[in-house]
């Protein structure tokens, strides 16, 4: 990723251009621009690209650790790519500033439409279970969910890759929203096949998607009847297990670490950008293979 940080500087600052015009054609008369804020201490050396980059490369770069990245690589390594980059802390309450950009700039970025997709989703918990009593930075906004590995305190991430391993859509919602209730909205401008694990079996949430052109496929449980299925679809479920292995590559490389967050806003804008991350430089596609009885 490093050696594409002049390209992945000028796709942000191309966005923000683009975004800042588009602003400007909306206000057609001085009266309706806002008035510019007064802010605390000195002005901002970083604009706003520079910051989406700093953020999408720590998520890139396997640090654990945003402080380390930042006072290591940031300050010093990348210090005249970067002359005016802040202190640590100054530069902590940027990227607040941000958040919006890096979503506006996720939502054009999403993976083609190939008609073949894989759907899963991974607690994102904000605290350990004995401190859900005390913790207050996302009060509010976490809820309590279960998974097949248990019961956490935290969010969801849900996500749709093609099978060219992009992501296609994403959404982020509380614990204890099941995995079926997003689907529909998710899934809305999809046709094809769409490939699930037994937590998304459903009579109702299969034939609302099948009616507007959306096959959705499970494994059955035990005490199921099970469907005949072509051996291209039985090959394509039995290799699913890569959004799995997608979601763990985000979550392991990309430091999605919410316990370690003191602020709702900064919380979000790391989610979007190590999604970002991975969706510049997703995992290699594999062939799908079949294998004939």
């Amino acid at each position: 990723m490093f050696d594409r940080l002049v390209e992945i500087f000028c796709d942000f600052d191309d966005f923000c251009k683009a975004v800042k015009m588009e602003w400007e054609a909306m206000l057609v008369t001085e009266e309706n621009k806002p008035r510019r804020q007064s802010r605390h201490g000195p002005e901002c050396g970083l604009c706003d690209s520079e910051i989406m980059t700093l953020l999408v490369l720590y998520h890139a770069s396997r640090f654990t650790n945003f402080k380390t990245f930042y006072n290591g690589v940031v300050l010093v390594m990348l210090r005249p790519l970067f002359p005016d980059a802040p202190c640590y802390e100054r530069f902590l309450t940027l990227t607040k500033r941000v958040w919006v950009l890096l979503a506006f700039f996720l939502a054009g970025r999403s993976g083609d439409k190939t008609g073949i997709y894989d759907i899963d989703s991974t607690p994102l918990p904000v605290c350990h279970n004995r401190r859900i009593a005390k913790h207050k930075v996302f009060k509010g906004l976490a809820e309590r969910g279960k998974t097949s590995m248990g019961w956490f305190f935290g969010f969801k991430l849900h996500l749709v890759f093609n099978h060219m391993r992009e992501i296609v859509a994403v959404k982020l919602t509380p614990g204890n929203v099941s995995d079926t209730a997003v689907v529909p909205q998710l899934t809305k401008d999809l046709i094809g096949k769409l490939f699930g694990d037994k937590g998304y079996i459903g009579k109702k949430l299969a034939e609302e998607l099948l009616r507007r052109g959306l096959v959705l496929m499970t494994r059955v449980r035990a005490n199921m009847k099970s469907l005949p299925v072509s051996f291209f679809d039985k090959a394509l479920l039995n290799s699913r297990s890569i959004a799995e292995t997608i979601i763990g590559h985000i979550k392991e490389f990309s430091s999605l670490r919410l316990p370690k967050h003191r602020s709702v806003f900064n919380a979000f804008t790391h989610i979007t950008a190590a999604i970002i991350a991975y969706q510049i430089n997703p995992l290699s596609p594999q062939p799908i293979t079949v294998k004939l009885p």
